[in-house]
């Protein structure tokens, strides 16, 4: 891939990144005035009195906790009495009254169980004069951990990573976890009332339903322990499954367990949830680049990243040829694509879902010219690697076994990691900071 396209590609993933800026979100949401704080985000507005307001707490946790957190900060800082907030590994620390606990992803550790057990007691000491402000975003399910009474922590963490290695999609991922949780599902939302909680969500899950963001520790659970059960049979592991959960799931199916709290109970009554941003602002801040950057025709195709990530790079791949037969000699057009793919692991190497779609797309575009892709992650993290995601173009494949590689055993392998390090295509970013699930972008020419 040559340097400038290599460079565009990068710099509209940069623009995705810039325009889900949690810290920003935040503060364009939030606006404090002499008489008191005003919530307007997405439709949902509320406020509060100074004068009426005893205290504001601070809780939450996921990708972009720390971010959001600052962002709070910068905004109210003065006004906030205290607060736990989790995030990830090397972002932890105290910022003025507000403790930033590292906590595990995707797999909860230590920290996770800790941070949700501090959360749990700051909501338990807040009355109906007090405002608590949560921030939630993705990962936050990993990282804000209390099992349920009966099943350990390791428990409920190999659970997870069995789900995952199944290829669950978040989805269903998050209905078995919120119904083994003290947090999850609605429970946090037990745990404060009667306090009025606004909850701001940045959303890294289709259709953004405030439910699934971080397994909805402040939103009604409209699923059920059958309907955990119900995944844990459909994705083939319920016999490999902890025997404690399945305890309690079965116990919660025959009324012996309570259930989440459902839509309609009056525990969210004082509970606003405003979604602050998503995969589409992302999506829209890379469209909106690449128009500045002269590049036309955009086309926009948020939510097209769903399922296995190889049939949805196939897919994708399609549409960038569809484009390619379209454009007029001279035109360079842009696809923009976001959501989240899945992976069932099959093979024994390392990589990630948005690796995985650069590897399958580099295959559909071997020998084509005037193309290109990259597909990375908004979190800066694609699986067990220190990678975003990676680059591919129609010469990927020949350098590839000039190389010695061979594009399709890596594929069939699950090693799209060792593929683009060897070739030097990684995108790596670092943690961003931010979480709104996956973006690919596709240059397409017709030179």
């Amino acid at each position: 891939m040559t340097k400038p396209v290599r460079d565009r590609l990068s710099g509209i993933f940069r623009a995705a990144l810039d325009a889900s800026d949690p810290a920003r979100l935040v503060r364009v949401s939030l606006r404090p005035g002499p008489e008191g704080l005003a919530l307007a985000c997405g439709g949902k507005t509320a406020s509060a009195q100074w004068t009426l307001t005893r205290s504001i707490r601070l809780v939450g946790g996921g990708k972009a906790g720390r971010t959001m957190g600052e962002g709070i900060l910068s905004a109210i800082g003065d006004r906030v009495a205290s607060g736990v907030v989790a995030v990830p590994a090397g972002s932890g620390g105290t910022s003025g009254p507000v403790r930033f606990i590292e906590a595990g992803h995707p797999v909860p550790d230590r920290g996770s169980l800790y941070a949700a057990r501090e959360i749990l007691s700051l909501l338990a000491e807040s009355g109906k004069d007090d405002l608590v402000i949560a921030l939630i975003s993705g990962g936050g399910s990993a990282m804000i951990s209390a099992p349920v009474e009966g099943v350990s922590p390791d428990e409920k963490a190999a659970l997870s990573g069995l789900l995952m290695r199944a290829g669950a999609d978040i989805v269903s991922l998050n209905t078995v976890r919120k119904h083994l949780s003290l947090v999850k599902g609605g429970r946090a939302a037990l745990a404060a009332n009667p306090a009025r909680v606004w909850t701001l969500l940045l959303s890294d899950v289709p259709g953004d339903d405030p439910s699934v963001i971080a397994s909805g520790p402040f939103s009604p659970d409209p699923t059920t322990c059958a309907d955990a059960m119900g995944v844990l049979s459909r994705l083939g592991i319920l016999n490999e499954a902890p025997r404690s959960a399945i305890r309690h799931l079965q116990a919660g199916m025959a009324g012996r367990e309570r259930e989440t709290p459902k839509p309609g109970n009056p525990v969210f009554k004082p509970v606003t949830c405003a979604v602050i941003g998503s995969n589409r602002t992302a999506v829209y801040g890379a469209a909106d680049a690449a128009k500045a950057g002269g590049l036309a025709p955009v086309r926009l195709l948020p939510g097209f990243l769903s399922g296995e990530a190889r049939e949805c790079a196939r897919s994708f791949v399609s549409e960038m040829r569809r484009e390619a037969s379209a454009l007029s000699r001279g035109r360079t057009g842009v696809l923009v694509a976001g959501g989240e793919t899945a992976v069932t692991v099959k093979g024994a190497g390392r990589g990630g879902r948005n690796q995985e779609f650069a590897l399958a797309a580099a295959i559909e575009l071997s020998g084509l010219k005037g193309m290109a892709v990259l597909c990375a992650g908004t979190d800066g993290v694609d699986g067990p690697t220190d990678a975003a995601g990676a680059v591919a173009d129609g010469s990927t494949c020949d350098r590839a076994m000039e190389m010695g590689l061979s594009p399709r055993s890596s594929l069939e392998n699950n090693d799209a990691y060792s593929f683009f390090r060897t070739l030097g295509d990684l995108v790596v970013t670092g943690p961003t900071g931010t979480n709104v699930a996956d973006i690919a972008v596709g240059i397409v020419s017709n030179a």
